[in-house]
């Protein structure tokens, strides 16, 4: 930024002028204090104000945890006592009060349903999602926030070189504190996702416009000072003295790395280039904090304290990630995948790790595939993931550390191939004999998994297209659970959109292990929906409980029918496209009056 906040409230100097630090004042920029406040009162302000913004969230992160603790004693009381309970009518009921919250809070879209369908100007052109209305209650009360610290006690009468050099000060001041939740937000190992039970994509929301927030302050900081100078010097002057100062030059640099990735993280950008995006997007974050370091460090002004806990959480969060790939891809026999090219266009990628993989339902790790798209890493969900014997012939085991060693784990995931490293994957996989390669690929993970169904009494999960790597884990999960007596559920409605039946051929051997366990005709249905069938031969119901119909599903329809005779408190989830997910939510919400029932959804924006 070209005049990053300065201590005791200097704003930023001309070209080869000396700054006063114990006064606060800028070759003709007049006096740091502002008027009536002094330097050192006016610092302690902007140093107050950032303290303020960073405890509200603080406040907000308080409440949450209170909340996602009670919930999650809620839930657990309710699943104690229905494991041997197969009426819970009592969990089945609904509160009123409870149910208007849900409805017109909790699950709420801003307006009637849109929320996670995309707004596409073309095929080529995304102009991305909106949030749920209690996002946009709380961004526009930070952002409102914000604007208001940013002008609160300034006397914009006094003559520009007062008033000026108190607007530039607060604003860097409090762009550089705001930076402290930005990076927070983007880590992929946030401590805060799993304490407040928040995802990471709503984490990616906020960051994005904690991001904004940040470059619209670090902008004003910048454009302040250059109307400071050009108040008494002319632009030209004022222009110019920034390339003759190096404190300016690494400040006018933070700033500069701040809007280009205001620009290049909208959604048309993003969507349209993701990978060249993600470079980008770390090359301009390392440039702004490395301009920041050497715009406040080495004259030694207070708000460098902001800056680093930035360093921190970046390190942490990077040292976190390299932790987990060289644990669990590092050593015999892990970083290994086998690629199969699938109809439909899709691949299916089986990784065997190095080392067991405690795996959650719900669960998402991120891909390297070096020979596909060097250092880039993707997010996918896990699909399946089981533990087999290694190769037979070996030394029998000596001890737990041996039996470990032979006990192999598989991940696998279903990858539909678009543009990018994704239509890369699957070209290379299909151009291959038999449709099959083994590469070598790094799993980061695992993450998220929040979100478990055990409590429910009745499950419901939506998939749409690939949308199925979320559903499958949990139906495998619940049925063992019921079978072994560990779940309150009774009831598991597994629905399916495709657009083909070869797209079954995705999860076939996962579905038929599933198929076959013990007690899982008691509890699980199955109902497929095809979207494109291309003849009515295609559509035909294997059983009972497994049942293929043409067309879409009614979701309104499917949920009346469930809660007719609802068992215990429903649980519905959804995965796939944005418009399924928002379909599903709205047939949620106008039910929540008819019984007790949440909503899950699993997306990750991008």
């Amino acid at each position: 930024m070209s005049a990053q906040p300065q201590g005791n409230a200097t704003a930023g100097a001309q070209a080869g002028a000396a700054h006063g630090a114990a006064g606060g004042q800028a070759a003709g920029g007049g006096g740091g204090g502002g008027g009536a406040e002094g330097p050192d009162e006016a610092a302690i302000i902007n140093d107050m104000l950032s303290g303020y913004l960073l405890l509200i969230l603080g406040c907000i992160s308080a409440a949450l945890i209170i909340w996602r603790f009670s919930t999650g004693l809620s839930k657990y009381i309710r699943h104690v006592s229905c494991l041997n309970n197969d009426s819970q009518r009592y969990f089945a009921r609904a509160g009123a009060k409870w149910s208007w919250f849900k409805k017109n809070i909790q699950y709420s879209p801003i307006l009637s349903k849109r929320h996670n369908r995309e707004f596409q100007l073309s095929s080529a052109i995304n102009v991305g999602t909106l949030p749920t209305r209690l996002q946009l209650v709380f961004l526009i009360g930070y952002f409102s926030t914000n604007v208001a610290f940013c002008v609160m006690g300034i006397d914009f009468s006094k003559p520009v070189g007062a008033s000026a050099t108190v607007f530039i000060n607060r604003t860097g001041t409090l762009a550089v504190a705001n930076m402290i939740p930005l990076f927070l937000m983007a880590g992929r190992n946030n401590p805060l996702i799993n304490l407040l039970g928040i995802s990471f994509d709503t984490f990616n929301l906020l960051h994005r416009w904690l991001g904004r927030i940040v470059a619209l302050e670090a902008l004003a900081h910048t454009l302040g000072y250059l109307y400071r100078s050009a108040a008494s010097k002319g632009w030209s002057v004022a222009f110019q003295g920034i390339f003759k100062s190096e404190f300016l030059i690494y400040g006018f640099v933070a700033t500069a790395a701040f809007v280009a990735i205001a620009i290049q993280a909208t959604s048309i950008f993003r969507h349209a280039f993701y990978e060249i995006f993600k470079i980008l997007h770390i090359a301009f974050a390392i440039a702004s904090v490395v301009g920041l370091y050497y715009h406040l460090g080495p004259k030694g002004f207070p708000q460098i304290k902001y800056l680093y806990p930035v360093m921190v959480l970046w390190a942490f969060d990077r040292a976190a990630r390299f932790l987990r790939v060289a644990y669990y891809n590092f050593g015999s026999g892990g970083g290994k995948a086998l690629v199969e090219a699938l109809p439909g266009g899709a691949t299916r990628v089986t990784v065997t790790m190095a080392r067991p993989w405690f795996f959650k339902p719900g669960q998402h790790a991120y891909l390297y595939l070096p020979s596909v798209s060097l250092w880039q890493s993707h997010p996918f969900s896990v699909a399946w993931s089981e533990e087999a014997d290694s190769a037979a012939g070996e030394k029998l085991p000596m001890d737990r550390r041996d039996v470990l060693a032979m006990r192999k784990t598989t991940v696998s995931f279903i990858i539909r191939g678009r543009t990018g490293m994704t239509g890369n994957l699957y070209e290379k996989a299909a151009q291959c004999i038999d449709g099959r390669m083994v590469t070598r690929c790094l799993v980061e993970g695992p993450y998220g998994g929040m979100h478990q169904m055990h409590s429910y009494g009745t499950v419901m999960l939506f998939a749409g297209g690939v949308g199925i790597t979320q559903a499958v884990p949990h139906v495998r999960d619940l049925v063992i659970a019921y079978s072994n007596g560990m779940a309150a559920t009774r009831k598991i409605v597994l629905v399916w959109t495709i657009q083909s039946p070869e797209h079954l051929e995705w999860i076939r051997p996962w579905m038929t292990e599933v198929l076959g366990m013990e007690k899982r005709r008691e509890v699980l249905r199955i109902m497929l929906f095809v979207s494109r069938p291309r003849s009515t031969k295609e559509i035909h119901s294997p059983s009972s409980t497994v049942q293929m119909f043409p067309g879409r599903p009614n979701i309104d329809t499917l949920l009346a029918r469930e809660m007719e005779d609802q068992v215990g408190h429903m649980g519905v989830s959804v995965c796939g496209p944005g418009a399924l997910s928002d379909e599903v939510r709205r047939a949620v919400r106008n039910k929540q009056y008819n019984g007790a029932i949440d909503f899950v959804e699993e997306a990750f924006s991008w």
